[in-house]
């Protein structure tokens, strides 16, 4: 069944040198593209398999391969990811549930979960947080720029702090389940077991013996 809402992905074009770099080292920029290309693969496939009155993707770099042709891309605007998501849920009417591509391990029943409870009236926002402190995903039941006001985002206190904005704005808020960003090698290794068949998971195993060689070298 279509559903009426916005899926938003928010992402980076996964070019060597720009996206990941906290994954260098033990990986090259060209490995650590390469394992943000399989994870915004990923993510963007359970969007995309998920009915929606829209599907968009809002991106800061060109367009690849890796972008299914159900989306629309917008441009991300704005100084700073706070401004960028609030630009980027503007372009919604109704509904919005968005995500980033940290999370390739999200799967069709946790947005299932965030469409439901912003569809059927029970909650104003869903909020997924990050195991980091920060959040994974973020749904408003009618846009608002206004929620990303005054949160800090990539803190270890981003969660608390949008809580504490949504409950600001008298939103009713539901919690999604907690998920790992990946962020660091060890995020990688811990989320690639947690999804061994995703892009994301064969891409990190492929590159675990070289990598393991490396970290172990004198």
């Amino acid at each position: 069944m279509k559903h009426r809402v916005t899926l938003v992905v928010i992402a980076k074009s996964p070019q060597p040198g720009r996206v990941k770099t906290r994954l260098c080292p033990p990986c090259t920029p060209v490995e650590a593209a390469a394992i943000a290309e399989a994870a915004l693969a990923d993510t963007l496939d359970v969007i995309a398999a998920t009915p929606a009155d829209r599907h968009v993707i809002a991106l800061d770099g060109p367009t690849g391969a890796w972008l299914p042709p159900r989306f629309d891309v917008v441009d991300q605007v704005g100084n700073g990811l706070a401004e960028r998501l609030a630009n980027a849920i503007m372009h919604c009417q109704g509904p919005v549930f968005l995500v980033g591509m940290d999370t390739p391990q999200i799967d069709s029943g946790v947005v299932a979960e965030a469409i439901e409870e912003l569809t059927r009236g029970d909650a104003d926002a869903v909020l997924g947080p990050a195991l980091d402190g920060g959040w994974w995903g973020i749904g408003l039941r009618q846009p608002d720029a206004r929620a990303f006001d005054g949160v800090e985002m990539s803190t270890d206190h981003t969660h608390a702090q949008q809580v504490a904005q949504l409950t600001a704005l008298g939103l009713r808020t539901h919690a999604l389940p907690a998920l790992r960003d990946v962020d660091t090698i060890r995020d990688a290794v811990a989320v690639s077991a947690l999804a061994p068949h995703t892009r994301f998971g064969r891409a990190v195993t492929e590159l675990e013996p070289g990598l393991r060689q490396r970290t172990a070298a004198p």
